[in-house]
């Protein structure tokens, strides 16, 4: 056990240098001149030139510029937006719940449908059911997020009217954020008519989870439907077959945990997907999430709000998915005698 947390530990903390580094390059790798690129200011004369390199350590070897960055990175010293002008690390903390918001809830869509109606899938396999499911899961996966995301702004917004078009709440309800997610901080507000902002707060987040959540219940359904079809045809069923067992015992005691247990690990790629939708969606729906954020800090050049998003994101997605293979290794430490024996 010890070991496990010792190497997953190692890996987070190589993979986090990797991608500091990459993240310290950017100043050097954006077209323009590096110092104009972090500070957003074009000096007027040599000495002032000196002095904010100087101020930026930029007078100072690469190596002790990188350190420097890091010392930053971790006192949370992130600098400030060129186009705001609020530092870096107020503009992220309220971005990022926003876009993590979305995944969540469509993760849990996810869970609760797909899962499901895979294990359903699964156990009819090859009846009408389960060609009417699979078919429609395969559909499903084939769209493009943002296809499908204008689709729904089409059909349920603009023509139907009953959904938001954009944003996460309407602008009649004034709401402190607190924890970063709309609902509970609509929980958490002193509003009147708590209700109706909740209410609203729903109907803005329907269409875009919806968008993600589909596409992630498509594979799911896909992936559980074949664990189930691929646990059906073990030996120890047929054994408890033999023995009498009805059909709701043998997917209880059997079915049940054996075909979970190949599903958990995906769900570790699963994270990856759902972050990138959800940012791809964000800039379709005008959430507020990192990826309009750093859509519009393309838009307006603002390469440090770019740097310090590219590893805002990278270090979230990087530890969502260690922790989530981790939980896996601890409730199946089955997977490291199987994985060393396969290496």
């Amino acid at each position: 056990m010890i070991q496990i947390l010792v190497r997953y530990c190692t890996l987070f903390i190589l993979t986090l240098l990797v991608l500091t580094i990459i993240s310290f390059s950017l100043a050097y790798l954006f077209p323009g001149d590096t110092l104009e690129n972090l500070t957003g200011l074009v000096p007027q004369n040599e000495i002032q030139r000196a002095a904010l390199e100087k101020q930026f350590k930029l007078d100072q070897s690469y190596a002790f510029q990188f350190f420097y960055y890091v010392g930053n990175l971790l006192t949370g010293d992130w600098g400030y937006s060129f186009t705001s002008g609020l530092p870096l690390r107020e503009e992220v903390g309220i971005a990022m719940p926003a876009t993590i918001e979305l995944a969540t809830y469509a993760m849990l869509m996810a869970l609760f449908v797909g899962i499901p109606l895979g294990y359903y899938a699964g156990i009819r396999c090859y009846s009408t059911s389960d060609h009417l499911i699979n078919s429609t899961s395969i559909t499903t996966y084939s769209f493009p997020v943002f296809w499908f995301a204008l689709l729904l702004i089409l059909i349920f917004s603009l023509q139907l009217d009953v959904a938001p078009l954009s944003g996460r709440i309407s602008l009649i309800y004034d709401i402190e954020p607190v924890t970063g997610f709309i609902l509970f901080d609509v929980l958490l507000s002193d509003i009147e008519n708590k209700s109706l902002a909740l209410k609203d707060a729903l109907s803005h987040l329907a269409l875009p989870t919806f968008a993600i959540g589909a596409v992630t219940t498509a594979s799911m359904i896909r992936i559980t439907r074949r664990s189930v079809i691929d646990v059906k045809h073990r030996p120890y069923i047929a054994a408890a077959v033999s023995r009498g067992l009805s059909s709701w015992q043998i997917f209880f005691r059997h079915i049940l945990r054996n075909a979970l247990l190949p599903i958990l690990p995906l769900m570790a790629i699963q994270i990856t997907t759902l972050i990138t939708n959800a940012m791809i969606v964000e800039t379709l729906f005008s959430w507020p999430g990192i990826g309009n954020w750093l859509i519009q800090a393309i838009y307006q050049r603002d390469y440090p709000a770019l740097r310090i998003g590219m590893m805002a994101v990278s270090t979230v997605v990087v530890t969502l998915t260690i922790l989530v293979d981790l939980f896996n290794r601890l409730i199946d430490p089955s997977r490291e005698k199987y994985e060393r024996a396969t290496v």
